[in-house]
């Protein structure tokens, strides 16, 4: 008999009808109830055995996360908490799970650090179930809202010679014995003799080339893994990690600005639509865990408010020219609460600046354009003024900047002058610069870091517990 997934179980209307399931035990009750999870929905099936009719040996294996197949009958519920349960008629034990060892017991409510440390189990969670299906509807309604789009979904490299982001900052790749490399006559390294012929890194960004491929499909987009090496253990950063990168031909900052927030709410409503359950659930444990932080660093919104924000409202459009004589004039600066002042036009906004904008000045999600130039990408359209580029940042409640992006410099000379300001040899990118030498036009993108995206959507507070497998400095597990 074909299994059905509990999920579609609890919609089911009784009717005696004999259904299989199968799944992992959550609890076993007086030898009678059996909570049954297959990972479709946090909530569980209630399976009733008769013990006078099962072996004592069965009886004794069925244990929290042994995996059981069951047929019986779907019936009405008598007890609270469930409309249906399944009368076993044959069980069988698929896997067994040995109680004094398997570490997630029901008596125990395990840290998520602790969780960290047995990844490869803490799927078998409530949290991390509902974390991982609401990343799931993530990933699939950003390849819709794109496909709907009529856009191209483009794979880039992974491995790469150029560093799209010009921060030196990527993990390197050879095939060379590290103790004992080849050298050169003048004693360095001799990339001519490793697998490639050239050195090569883990690429930080889809982007560059995916404007190439926009220069000829117009629309396209990219998700996939980047990697960057940072030495950095916070709870926003990570070494591994996916990215949505779009790049459009015929864009200019204003098209990119619309296409990101109409990509923005498309997902989390989404999310909304069809994870409404595991959504609620999370609200629910981030209200406790809220509970236990002093009142000052309490969030004024609940997860369900802030999502529910995000989609009410249109997005604020301001330059960082009238961002930063807000910040500065504002009484958080004068009164010295910002961690970091702010004093002077060109400095870098932090994560504090771009949440008190959002959540205490516009009260709006809010997209910040026209940088300096001198603290953004070499590959930004030069705005009229030469002191800023037609960059755009958007920015969250509660989590800061969420995407970034900018329309791109299709101006060769431009470009190769701003190259050449900052160092980027021109014959490293001499392929990139050929979109620009052979029917250039205006065009702009943007990238969103999925993880930044799920973590906002799940509530969770380290981005770590919303990736499956994190890597991080000193940690590459599994």
């Amino acid at each position: 008999m074909t299994r059905l997934r509990i999920k579609d179980i609890l919609k089911t209307t009784p009717a005696n009808q004999t259904i299989t399931v199968k799944g992992w035990v959550r609890s076993f009750r007086n030898k009678t109830f059996i909570a049954l999870n297959d990972g479709s929905t946090n909530n569980n099936l209630q399976i009733v055995v008769d013990f006078n009719t099962l072996p004592e040996e069965l009886l004794n294996r069925i244990t929290t996360s042994s995996a059981i197949s069951v047929t019986g009958t779907l019936a009405a519920s008598l007890g609270k908490g469930q409309a249906v349960e399944v009368i076993s008629k044959e069980l069988t034990i698929l896997g067994d799970s040995d109680p004094e060892k398997y570490p997630l017991q029901l008596k125990n409510k395990p840290s998520l650090e602790f969780l960290r440390e047995i990844a490869h189990l803490r799927f078998r969670t409530n949290t991390f179930g509902a974390v991982f299906r609401v990343r799931n509807t993530l990933a699939f309604a950003v390849h819709k809202f794109f496909n709907e789009k009529g856009f191209l979904y483009m794979h880039t490299p992974i491995l790469t010679s150029s560093d799209a982001e010009g921060a030196g900052e990527m993990f390197h790749v050879t095939n060379f014995d590290i103790a004992n490399p080849p050298k050169d006559e003048n004693g360095k390294v001799d990339y001519k003799q490793d697998f490639f012929g050239k050195s090569v890194n883990l690429t930080v960004s889809g982007q560059l080339e995916g404007e190439l491929a926009a220069m000829a499909f117009s629309d396209i987009y990219t998700f996939g893994p980047t990697f960057r090496a940072e030495n950095s253990n916070t709870a926003r950063h990570l070494a591994e990690f996916w990215m949505i990168e779009p790049e459009m031909a015929f864009y200019e900052l204003k098209d990119n600005m619309d296409l990101a927030e109409e990509m923005l709410q498309y997902v989390i409503k989404y999310a909304l639509d069809n994870n409404l359950e595991d959504i609620q659930f999370l609200s629910q444990r981030l209200e406790e865990e809220e509970k236990q932080k002093p009142q000052t660093e309490r969030s004024e919104l609940s997860l369900l408010d802030k999502l529910k924000f995000c989609l009410d409202n249109k997005f604020e459009r301001v330059t960082y020219t009238q961002a930063i004589e807000i910040l500065r004039e504002s009484n958080h600066n004068k009164k010295k609460k910002f961690q970091y002042l702010v004093d002077k036009w060109g400095v870098d906004l932090q994560s504090e600046h771009e949440r008190y904008l959002v959540e205490k000045h516009f009260k709006k999600p809010v997209i910040l354009t026209d940088y300096p130039k001198e603290i953004k990408s070499f590959y930004m359209r030069q705005n009229d003024d030469g002191k800023t580029v037609a960059a755009m940042d958007i920015l969250f409640p509660g989590i800061g900047e969420i995407v970034g992006g900018s329309q791109r410099e299709e101006r060769l000379e431009k470009l190769e002058t701003r190259m050449n300001e900052i160092g980027i040899p021109l014959h490293e990118l001499s392929w990139y610069l050929d979109t620009r030498r052979f029917g250039s036009c205006p065009h702009a993108g943007f990238g969103l870091g999925f993880e930044r995206l799920v973590l906002f959507v799940t509530g969770m507070t380290n981005i770590r517990d919303v990736i499956p497998f994190p890597r991080t400095p000193n940690n590459c597990e599994f």
